[in-house]
């Protein structure tokens, strides 16, 4: 199903075209019409950002706060960004934009027997490009319930395509302004058990007869704040066999709340601590559908997966996003991403981003 233009289900017709749909949104198209698990959902495509910005009347406004800043002047970068954000959130939304998207929601809400959290998800035009990774500048937001909060979740998706982070990141490399968009990926939330990524190749020396896997409890946002050291599983790529292991502390784990429809942290006993937090089974399952993952496009791949709970085993793993590694594979340093999580060896692109929650908010 397709609400032209505003509207692109993930299962839909149509094929991803990145300047509608964005790095992830056109990631989760492209997966999805290739046949491999992703949550169903719907991108809200850059058309319904640019007609919003059109009605608000503020795209002179962006541009004008965004001339000659200076990406070393952190104090006017936060203070435009504040800015920014501000003008976006405080706008309504066009009565068509808004119309199409809620027609969506309640169309995707209707594959279920019961109504079911969603995730939403920030997908900038300029992200996941061969040679700049935008992982960890714009914002997603989990486990949001009911047409009203999800729509309010949009806009603030939107805004931040102006996080200061964001901003500094495209002034240092030189990644203009003009053109630049977003849609924003609206799908169902998925109940991890486990979350982690995958590298199709090994981040730390190149290798790509190697995949990299990373893994712990429940969502991801402990590990990508540096408060649990997840498992770090290395596969061969040819045999699928494990030829490393490291088994992380994992002292704690983020779960759904379902009581006050949010997130709560808890202790890890220490028995689940000590061993892998994914089975042998498991492993070879994501690193098999790593694999796909590289074949479909054709270069190694940083993927984002996660065990839904709610699912029986051999059916429970999904994909929540496919980009490609640029560090390696493009030849740069690996300061170029940005800076390194201490807790792993993958810097920026490593975490789960899309399970990261910070109050209900992640960043994505």
């Amino acid at each position: 199903m397709n609400i032209a233009p505003y509207i692109q289900f993930f299962d839909g017709a149509d094929q991803p075209r990145h300047d509608l749909l964005g790095g992830k949104c056109a990631s989760l198209v492209a997966l999805t019409q290739a046949g491999m698990p992703v949550p169903p959902g719907f991108a809200i495509t850059t058309a319904s950002y640019d007609a919003f910005i059109a009605a608000a009347g503020i795209e002179q406004d962006i541009h004008a706060l965004l001339a000659n800043l200076d990406a070393d002047d952190v104090a006017e970068v936060d203070r435009v960004s504040a800015q920014l954000r501000f003008e976006i959130e405080s706008r309504p939304v066009p009565a068509d934009v808004r119309a199409d998207f809620v027609a969506a929601y309640h169309s995707l809400q209707a594959r279920f027997s019961e109504p079911v959290p969603v995730a939403v998800r920030s997908s900038a035009t300029a992200e996941d490009l061969p040679d700049a990774s935008f992982a960890g500048q714009q914002d997603t937001y989990l486990w949001l319930n009911g047409v009203d909060d999800v729509t309010e979740h949009i806009r603030r998706c939107w805004a931040s395509l102006f996080t200061s982070r964001a901003i500094t990141y495209r002034l240092k490399n030189n990644i203009p302004n003009e053109g630049l968009s977003m849609a924003v990926a609206v799908q169902k939330m998925v109940n991890a058990r486990a979350a982690g990524v995958a590298i199709t190749m090994d981040p730390t020396t190149g290798d790509r007869s190697k995949i990299v896997v990373e893994a712990s409890y429940g969502l991801g946002e402990l590990v990508v704040s540096g408060l649990v050291t997840p498992d770090n599983v290395t596969v061969d790529k040819i045999m699928l066999m494990v030829v490393k292991r490291v088994i992380g502390d994992k002292h704690a784990e983020l779960v759904p709340d379902p009581a006050n429809t949010g997130l709560v942290e808890l202790e890890v006993s220490v028995a689940r601590r000590a061993v892998l937090s994914i089975s042998e089974t498991e492993i070879t399952a994501i690193a098999t559908i790593a694999k796909k993952a590289e074949k479909h496009f054709k270069c190694p791949q940083d993927i984002e997966w996660a065990l839904d709970r709610d699912l029986p085993d051999g059916q429970n793993l999904l994909l929540l996003q496919s980009r490609p590694e640029t560090v390696h594979s493009s030849g740069t340093k690996a300061d170029a991403a940005g800076p390194a999580d201490s807790s792993t060896g993958f810097g920026i692109e490593s975490i789960t981003r899309s399970l990261l929650v910070q109050a209900g908010k992640a960043t994505d």
